[in-house]
């Protein structure tokens, strides 16, 4: 009788239970969970403890780097000195000094209409297109709604807040004005009606309310502009408009002079007109800046609209007068500008992109003072700049914020935490050589908050790819960022002709030098990319600046078919040649297989690299190109997965047609090989397409295996830019009956590398010129000509042999569903890996050995045979064959990993980084350091390394040698893993996935026990699919808009100390005081008595506002969000409650000295009083 151990048994039921669980609700019911069979699985199980459980892990978004999506509005508080971008959107994003820049979000996702601090107070003001006005408590790191007003019969146009007031003007749609209590957002029940403010005799409407503001003069007095041309000086005490002004052009913004004699405004028509109080029926000056001069008593020449306008004061110079727009209609081709008049000059500043809002940046929060202006701040539509006013040439100041990530989209990302320390140095010392010149000398004036760097401090570096072909590298160390190193990839090639663009570039219709995969290796600095145009670039970094020419490959991969239309085995070739291969057409797209001169092309790149010698600045330095070539008229395939180890000196790349394997030491191909031909003999699943009856087992498992396999385009579609094709999922091409394609450089009996410098007739390898006579390009064995297949053939994708003309009459006739199931057929390759593992079963030791993944979830091993001197490196050839080992998955394989046996992360070999271009090194004998990072040798029987693949559907770990499935773990049945990834978490393992039905999950390793599972964050847009990738120490990051970059941590310890990371948005600070307006002002500048508002907008007064306008909502950052900022505050408000003693301190000293002065005075006048009583009747001569 068996026996059974019934702890393992309970041990078991615990791992798979979990799994279980979080299989359904991740994807509709796991299979099986987490299991182990017994035998060396059991022992080797018992030997990790496992140290992560699901405490270690939350999930929780940290920062959102990058320019604000569609932004819409702008506001600016010059006491704290902070910016406030809104969005179409709904959010909000909160900018001061570098490392404060917080962002929040209506909850409606209503676009943001206008913003509004309550200056120096921490609070700000957000109307919304849904008709909503929200108050802001930003006296906590993370702002939270405190009330919101719902307007149901009006909808908001323009709100004005006056500077420490409480009372909110609201400006409506239907021309009224309402006022809102601030403290208690509630609506006040005065309301000045349109008809109210109008004249009686006034027939149309006067439109929306565009401009509310009170007079610098007088606070009781109130500005209110609509979009007819009306402008309403209505007095608040008396409820009637003291004056009317009225413009034939429509009104677009209005500004005071800060003395409220005169006010400003901006028309349709491009034209300023300024008005004055006391001559009202006219315009005191009337002016069209970019307007062509006419004779005299004609109406100047209407322009484009200014959009809006700022009159500024200065005090020893003349005014500002700022606009956007208005330039003339002759000049379409214009660039959006700014216009600056400073007295008799006028300055025009062109934009890259459209102008949404500005503002100018003044000294003063008094609108009754001069207001010195000193910058200004431009939103456009994809850039925020500040323009320094204080020089007379208005440079910008540099823009510490990372605000051009989408200088150019971005296609790719890569997340490295905990990086070597020295790397972030190295290339800031690099890329601050080439920063821009010409900036503003004077210190960003956006400088609000307080940051400090917090506990976690260790670096971080950022990589975004873009589709210019440009990669950057950014510090993303303690929850900031800023760019390093800018590399331009599209310098290795030669620039397109506009004439011939179409003719040599057929592939890609728009931004051919387009980043699609980004592999980087921070030990050993080696950096590789994959472009849209079929492309692999190797590169070097150095110090040092050198003049060379650029090395190319060029290699044929291609799916090699049979296509001899008549039988004739005498001629037939014992080998395949990769020069007649003539691949299926696609039976919906067009092939664009014939160029415009009528010649198929064949063994043609998609771009051209440069043959003349190319400077190379220090830095990332080119040192291999690799590209794949048109075939027989058909384009090369995208790049699917890219691997390189700088300790073999070798690159890996795939696509949906084979494996192509490149030394970039000897600049040599090792392998190009069709994805059937790794199989050797060994292909499970058979795929002859003759009969769809014979793999029915096949095609019955072949349903689940839809997911990431049919993101890769078809065989003749053409390859477009990943950041737009990413947006529908296309099935794979007809099958086809598949040859084999053996390597270039590989033995026609056993397919392994027998020479780096030999080549077969399948040769697609091309050095550059200088090395072209190293190479035989040609070997024996070359097959004779083949007929092409004919049109019929084509339009089917079947190929037509001896032994299947029996079955084509059945093939044509296929059913659709038949078909889509042998789509499945070609296989791509999806995930490599280089690893010192075990090639084979059972192996004694490990070697090189290269994982590849394919989209059928087949994982096989390569082994690689390097010489075993160093010195013969660079010489002797370097073995490839394919070790016959095969693992299988449910769904397209997306990472490897491995782990020694007590349970620690191993990592791959790496070169240790040396200069290549360093004389000192050069001229020294020297050696490549190796870091192998081996499994320690132990002198036990038994598996020694465990092996953990992940696929779109399930995670294995494997036991080497001995290929035993130790855990399996089915993550998913009805949607599919996009992103996987291993990583190091408190110095141990876990599996990090990110599912398409929006889910997180995390599981333990080797066990994979479930840790983790929350549904965070929908599919949406294909761009968070290309860029989410997880890194170490639990953080992660996707491009959450085309403009931003969002990062997010799954460890629950960066969740707890994440307060204190973030900036604090608000810090006590002193309220200027106002300057002293003199006597002479005071008497006869403006109204002498005070302005009460609560008197006269308050329920005793106004009454109450009728419920069915607005609905009042308390808001979540009420009384719940004020106890959980409470502890974050409290300091603040201790320091603030301090300083607020101290000035009452002062207020009453000086209240004491000011009642002494009164008693002084009352005694002065007391003595002069009587003294002239005493000489009041005495005449001049008794004195």
């Amino acid at each position: 009788m068996k026996k059974f151990n019934f702890r393992k048994v309970l041990d078991g039921l615990t791992a798979s239970s979990p799994g279980s669980s979080s299989g359904s609700n991740s994807g509709g019911g796991a299979g099986s969970g987490s299991t182990h069979p017994a035998g060396t699985a059991g022992i080797l199980r018992e030997e990790i403890q496992e140290t992560l459980t699901s405490d270690y892990f939350q999930i929780c978004k940290t920062v959102r780097h990058g320019f604000p999506y569609q932004p819409t509005t702008l506001a600016f508080d010059p006491v704290q000195k902070i910016l406030a971008i809104g969005t179409r959107t709904g959010a909000i994003r909160i900018l001061g000094r570098p490392g404060v820049d917080c962002y929040c979000q209506h909850e409606s996702g209503a676009a943001v209409l206008q913003l509004q601090f309550l200056i120096n107070e921490g609070a700000l003001v957000s109307a919304s297109s849904d008709d909503t006005l929200h108050l802001w408590n930003l006296r906590q790191k993370k702002p939270a709604i405190l009330h919101s007003l719902k307007f149901n019969r009006e909808r908001i146009t323009y709100c004005h807040l006056p500077f420490q007031s409480k009372w909110l003007y609201v400006g409506t749609e239907r021309g009224n004005t309402h006022i809102v209590n601030i403290e208690s957002f509630i609506l006040s029940g005065y309301v000045i009606m349109w008809n109210k403010a109008i004249e009686l005799s006034t027939k149309t409407h006067p439109g929306p309310v565009v401009h509310l503001s009170d007079s610098p003069r007088d606070e009781g007095k109130l500005l209110i502009g609509y979009e007819n041309g009306t402008v309403v000086f209505w007095d608040l005490k008396s409820k009637r408009a003291e004056l009317r002004v009225y413009y034939d052009e429509a009104i677009h913004s209005i500004d005071w002079h800060h003395e409220g004699k005169q006010f400003m405004c901006s028309h349709s028509d491009g034209s300023l007109t300024l008005w004055n109080l006391k001559s009202p029926s006219r315009p005191f000056q009337t002016t069209v800046p970019h307007g062509k001069s006419q004779r005299e008593g004609r109406k100047p020449e209407s322009c484009k609209p200014i959009l809006k306008v700022e009159y500024k004061t200065c005090r020893n110079s003349e005014p500002f007068i700022i606009f956007s727009g208005g330039l003339s209609y002759d000049k379409a081709c214009r660039r959006p500008s700014l216009t600056i008049m400073h007295g008799k000059a006028i300055t025009v500043l062109e934009m890259d992109h459209p102008i949404v809002e500005f503002l100018t940046l003044c000294e003063t929060p008094y609108p009754n003072e001069f207001q010195e202006p000193y910058a200004v701040a431009v939103l456009l539509e994809k850039d925020l700049i500040v323009v320094d006013l204080t020089q007379s040439n208005f440079p910008i100041f540099e823009n510490p914020y990372p605000m051009d990530i989408h200088e150019s989209p971005v296609t790719c990302t890569a997340y490295f935490a905990d990086c070597p320390p020295d790397l972030i140095l190295v290339l800031y010392s690099i890329g601050v050589k080439h920063k821009k010149q010409g900036y503003s000398n004077k210190e960003w004036p956006i400088s609000g908050g307080a940051w400090n760097l917090g506990t976690q401090t260790y670096p971080e570096i950022i990589i975004t790819g873009h589709a210019d072909g440009s990669i950057k590298f950014w510090d993303a160390s303690a929850i900031t960022l800023q760019m390093l190193y800018k590399l331009k990839t599209s310098k290795v090639f030669e620039k397109q002709k506009v004439g011939e663009g179409k003719q040599t570039c057929e592939i890609v219709e728009e931004d051919p030098y387009a980043i699609q995969m980004i592999y980087w290796c921070p030990e050993s600095r080696i950096f590789c990319v994959s472009g849209v145009s079929a492309y692999v670039i190797i590169y070097k970094f150095s110090r040092h600046e050198i003049t060379t020419e650029i090395v190319s490959l060029e290699v044929r991969l291609q799916y090699d078919i049979e296509d001899i239309i008549t039988p004739e085995p005498e001629t037939s070739p014992p080998f395949p040649d990769l020069s007649s291969q003539l691949p299926s057409r696609s039976l919906s797209g067009s092939t664009n297989t014939v160029a415009s001169e009528g010649v198929t092309k064949d063994s043609i790149p998609c771009l051209n690299v440069k043959t003349r010698p190319v400077r190379m600045p220090p830095g990332y330095q080119a040192e291999l190109v690799i590209q794949l070539v048109w075939v027989d008229g058909e384009p090369p395939q995208q790049i699917t997965s890219l691997a390189v180890s700088s300790a073999y000196g070798i690159v890996a790349f795939g696509n949906c047609n084979g494996l192509a394997v490149v030394d970039f030491i000897q600049k040599t191909v090792l392998l190009s090989m069709g994805t059937i031909d790794l199989y050797r003999s060994s292909d499970i699943y058979q795929r002859q397409p003759r009969s769809p009856r014979k793999n029915k087992q096949f095609i019955a498992d072949n349903f689940c295996m839809r997911g990431l396999s049919n993101f890769y385009p078809d065989l003749t579609k053409r390859i477009r830019t990943s950041y737009q094709s990413l947006t529908e999922l296309n099935d794979s091409p007809v099958p086809q009956e598949l040859e084999r394609c053996k390597s270039p450089t590989s033995d026609h009996v056993n397919g392994h590398c027998t020479s780096p410098t030999s080549q077969s007739c399948s040769s697609g390898k091309r050095l550059s010129s200088a090395d072209v006579s190293k190479i035989n390009r040609w070997g024996p064995g070359r097959p004779p000509f083949r007929k092409a297949q004919s049109a019929a053939c084509m339009e089917i994708s079947l190929p037509v042999t001896t032994e299947e003309s029996r079955e084509n009459s059945y093939n044509r006739s296929r059913s659709s569903s038949i078909s889509s199931i042998d789509k499945d057929s070609k296989e791509a390759i999806t995930a490599l890996y280089f690893m010192e593992s075990f090639a084979r079963k059972n192996d004694s030791t490990i070697s090189p050995c290269l994982f590849v993944g394919t989209s059928l979830g087949m994982v096989l091993i390569i082994s690689l045979n390097l010489p075993s001197a160093d010195e013969q490196r660079f010489t002797e050839p370097v073995m490839v064959l394919p070790s016959g080992t095969f693992l299988s998955l449910k769904g397209a394989v997306l990472t490897f990993s491995c782990m020694d046996r007590t349970g620690g992360l191993m990592q791959p070999p790496y070169e240790v980084w040396r200069d290549p271009n360093n004389i000192d090194e050069n001229e020294k004998s020297w050696r490549r350091k190796l870091v192998m990072n081996c499994p320690s040798p132990s002198q036990e029987i038994g598996d020694h390394q465990y092996t953990i693949i992940c696929s779109e559907k399930q995670a294995k770990v494997f036991s080497l040698p001995s290929q035993t499935c130790l855990y399996v773990h089915n993550i998913t049945e009805t949607s599919f893993i996009l992103q996987a990834d291993v990583v190091v978490m408190c110095n141990s393992a876990c599996l990090a996935c990110f599912c398409a039905n929006g889910h997180i999950m995390i599981m333990s390793l080797p066990s994979l026990r479930p840790m983790l599972d929350v549904n965070y964050l929908p599919l949406t847009d294909m761009r968070i699919a290309r860029t989410f990738c997880f890194t170490n120490e639990g953080q992660a990051l996707y491009l959450v808009s085309p403009t931003e970059i969002q990062r997010l941590t799954y460890s629950q310890e960066m969740c707890d100390n994440l307060q204190d990371m973030l900036g604090d948005l608000f810090t006590p600070i002193e309220t200027p005081e106002a300057q002293n307006r003199g006597f002479l002002k005071g008497l006869f500048g403006g109204s002498g008595q005070t302005f009460d508002r609560e008197e006269l907008f308050g329920e005793a007064s106004a009454g109450k506002a009728s419920r069915s306008l607005a609905q009042h909502i308390p808001g979540p950052g009420g009384i719940e969000g004020m106890k959980g900022a409470a502890g974050g505050v409290m300091g603040e408000l201790t320091r603030a409650r301090i300083a607020l003693d101290e000035r009452g301190q002062r207020l009453g000293e000086l209240e004491e000295k000011t009642a002494g002065m009164m008693t002084s005075a009352e005694a002065f006048s007391k003595h002069a009083h009587e003294l002239m009583l005493k000489y009041k009747d005495k005449k001049w001569y008794q004195f």
